[in-house]
């Protein structure tokens, strides 16, 4: 997968070199390109930002680096059918589980990072008659700019890549993998500072093992995240009604 990134702050992207992510670049899994969009401002200063029309606090990025810089990584993309844009916003669908497993599967996906009070919506409206366009949210609060809610979604849906996890047993049985979140986990040793494994885990009996783990899921789910415990519920009970 290529993976290409449009920043005011390029080092930030420098996390990316470490731990699976970045075994997966010098494997060439992921094909990594982070753009600095100062280089696309030719100004004494390479300002990127003005203030807005119709007046307000802040100061808005400016259309034309935007568009220059998307040009060149348009021009290159290996997809046949061209990336997908992906711009973090509070005014975005709400970043979840299935949302990475489809950022997962795309070729070529670019990340645009907005800073300030926002980016001139021209760039949104004309890169949508170029490429597909998401706006996606990491949630209900706001950041100083779109870094770290990239950051998150990549972390997210790298680990999905095939290849990029080890084991890819692992990665089906994590908090939202089917709904509900995970079950606790322990190692060694059975006993630590008086507080002790549950017996069932050590019982050796898998089936057991299992159900005691669907079990915690379950009630783990409900007192933390009943809304999602309420959707899980509702499905499984739509399901065995249609089986009747």
């Amino acid at each position: 997968m290529r993976i290409d990134i449009v920043t005011i702050f390029p080092q930030f992207f420098d996390i990316l070199d470490l731990s699976l992510l970045g075994k997966a670049r010098a494997q060439g899994i992921i094909d990594l390109h982070v753009h600095d969009l100062r280089d696309a401002a030719h100004d004494r200063h390479r300002t990127v930002d003005d203030t807005p029309y119709g007046g307000g606090a802040g100061m808005v990025m400016k259309p034309e680096p935007w568009g220059e810089t998307l040009d060149g990584i348009l021009t290159d993309s290996p997809a046949a059918d061209g990336p997908l844009i992906v711009f973090p916003s509070p005014a975005g669908d709400v970043f979840q589980q299935a949302r990475a497993h489809e950022f997962a599967a795309e070729e070529h996906i670019v990340f645009g990072c907005g800073r300030y009070e926002g980016i001139d919506q021209r760039v949104f409206d004309w890169a949508a008659s170029r490429a597909r366009v998401a706006l996606v949210s990491i949630g209900d609060y706001v950041l100083n700019g779109g870094e770290v809610a990239v950051m998150a979604m990549i972390e997210a849906f790298g680990r999905l890549i095939p290849g990029v996890v080890g084991n890819p047993a692992s990665l089906v049985e994590e908090s939202h993998s089917d709904g509900l979140l995970e079950y606790p986990s322990y190692t060694k040793p059975a006993t630590w500072r008086g507080l002790d494994v549950p017996d069932v885990l050590l019982s050796g009996h898998h089936g057991n093992v299992e159900k005691w783990r669907h079990e915690q899921q379950l009630e783990r789910t409900r007192q933390v995240r009943p809304d999602l415990y309420e959707a899980y519920t509702s499905g499984a009970d739509a399901e065995g009604s249609a089986e009747r």
